[in-house]
């Protein structure tokens, strides 16, 4: 059997209504419209299966390589916990226009409606537009009855807190936390792999044949989350060549690197695959036996569980989100 090496994927660009040209523009991708909204760098989800783009695996898609590969693909722990299943979807996102507010379930209520896993996330900020805002969370302490009755009379966001972004925040959304990604926002996106959403308010629009689309308030009434907090942001720390962890769950764990000079990277102790995202910038991925891969802005490649000894260098200044799944006794 051949050697697994840092695998890429054809994006998998869909159309939305909210989308833009941000992905073409800001990120190089090849979309074949100006309402690209989405970008799956690396999906396991059902009817949007990654396919590998580089080296001899080209056109096997990802299922298929962890049938084959298994535990020297995603780690032999990961593998024994989600099978042929791919945990994690990775995604870049264009809002041109807001997004609909909505909700994602958690892993009981998804396994038990959809069969699914529910749907933990976090976001990146790539680029905003001046006076960009998101939606996340509620702005006071609210129950069911005081939600539906604004939810009613389409005072909603009354409810809702907003926050100005800017390139660089990050925000944690574990499901339940009600939120929409607001206008002219460009960002990464890391969840669980689940396609589930339950959309709460859709600011009354219409699709191109005049119909709004579908409310699931019924759904989405048992998944929310009404608890308020004081920050919803993710504080961390941006030191060049020191990396840094972001976001830990029990999901995943996103770690930053702003790197201008080499880093060497060994994953031994994960039992994980590794995706780096590159954010801005370019660099190798060199291996022991001195293969390299090149990353750029807007590419995302996944490193094999066998690999777990290699460098990184920077062409020049480079921002990356390094991603993988956490042990058990870290969750």
């Amino acid at each position: 059997m051949n050697l697994l090496y840092p695998i890429k994927f054809n994006p998998i660009i869909l159309d939305k209504m909210w989308g833009g040209s941000k992905l073409k523009n800001i990120l190089g991708k090849a979309t074949q419209s100006d309402k690209a909204g989405e970008s799956w760098e690396i999906s396991g989800v059902q009817g949007n299966i990654s396919e590998v783009s580089n080296g001899f695996l080209a056109g096997n898609n990802l299922k298929e390589l962890i049938e084959v590969y298994m535990g020297d693909l995603v780690g032999d722990r990961v593998y024994y916990e989600f099978g042929t299943e791919f945990p994690l979807l990775i995604k870049f996102i264009d809002a041109n226009d807001v997004l609909s507010i909505q909700v994602h379930p958690d892993d009981k209520l998804a396994k038990e409606r959809h069969n699914s896993m529910g749907k933990t996330e976090m976001w990146y900020i790539i680029q905003a537009d001046k006076n960009a805002e998101l939606i996340v969370g509620f702005n006071r302490e609210v129950n069911k009855e005081t939600y539906l009755k604004h939810l009613e009379e389409k005072r909603v966001m009354a409810l809702l807190n907003t926050e100005p972004v800017k390139e660089g925040d990050v925000f944690f959304l574990p499901a339940g936390r009600v939120h929409a990604i607001g206008s002219g926002i460009l960002l990464a996106e890391i969840q669980q792999t689940s396609d589930v959403t339950y959309r709460i308010y859709d600011f009354d629009r219409k699709d191109a044949n005049g119909k709004t689309r579908e409310l699931h308030t019924d759904l989405a009434l048992d998944a929310i989350d009404f608890s308020h907090h004081n920050n919803y942001r993710t504080d961390y720390k941006d030191e060049i060549n020191e990396p840094g962890t972001i976001v830990q769950c029990k999901y995943f764990i996103t770690n930053w690197l702003n790197i201008d000079t080499k880093l060497e990277r060994d994953i031994t102790q994960l039992d994980s695959f590794v995706i780096y995202i590159c954010l801005s910038g370019s660099c190798e991925i060199i291996q022991k036996n001195q293969e390299k891969t090149d990353i750029q802005a807007g590419e995302t490649v996944l490193m094999p569980a066998s690999i777990p000894l290699y460098t990184i260098i920077p062409k020049n200044s480079t921002r990356l989100l390094e991603v993988h799944v956490p042990w058990t006794n870290e969750k």
